[in-house]
């Protein structure tokens, strides 16, 4: 997962994930087919990494607009110093392959939609706990929420400002909440 990460599909080459995964290349064919096989299998467990976190965050059991916040503010560790120019696999990927690649694409559809479908259970339940300013929809807040995590990775490629991150996910949650 790392080297893809790391290089990108295509600039990972089949010696670099040899020495990764500390494999025979018969051995790595036998477990996974290809390097696509393998790709797909590190996205699937980046992405499962993923919304495991978010599911942290976002625990039902929890306050829900404090669970909100604990994800946005984790996104702005994730975005900022050595780790926001490292960037998401998943949103590197989609640049990359998802245009050309339908197995690549429907993982990120999806991934994308479970994200979405997460932020807008806990934001019902933040609007049916009156957390929630008036007129705040929450499926099209979770679709903002979504659309501004993924464009904070994006621009954290090249300014992973810290201090800019937080000021838009504060602006945000002031917007959203009661």
């Amino acid at each position: 997962m790392g080297v893809f990460w790391s290089s990108g599909y295509y600039a990972t080459s089949l010696p670099d994930l040899l020495e990764a995964t500390n494999l025979s290349r018969g051995s790595l064919y036998a477990a996974f087919g290809d390097k696509h096989g393998l790709f797909l299998h590190a996205l699937d467990r980046y992405i499962a990494e993923s919304l495991t976190r978010l599911d942290v965050e976002l625990d039902p059991q929890k306050d829900a607009l404090a669970g909100v916040r604990a994800c946005l503010a984790r996104y702005v560790e994730r975005t900022s110093g050595a780790a926001g120019k490292r960037g998401c696999l998943v949103v590197a990927t989609a640049m990359e392959l998802a245009g050309h690649d339908t197995e690549v694409e429907q993982r990120i559809r999806r991934f994308f939609k479970a994200m979405e479908t997460r932020l807008t259970a806990a934001l019902v339940r933040a609007k049916s706990g009156g957390r929630l300013a008036d007129g705040v929809e929450p499926a099209t807040a979770a679709r903002l929420i979504l659309c501004l995590l993924e464009g904070m990775r994006v621009v954290s490629k090249t300014s992973s400002d810290r201090s800019a991150s937080q000021a838009v996910v504060q602006t945000l949650i002031d917007r959203f909440a009661k």
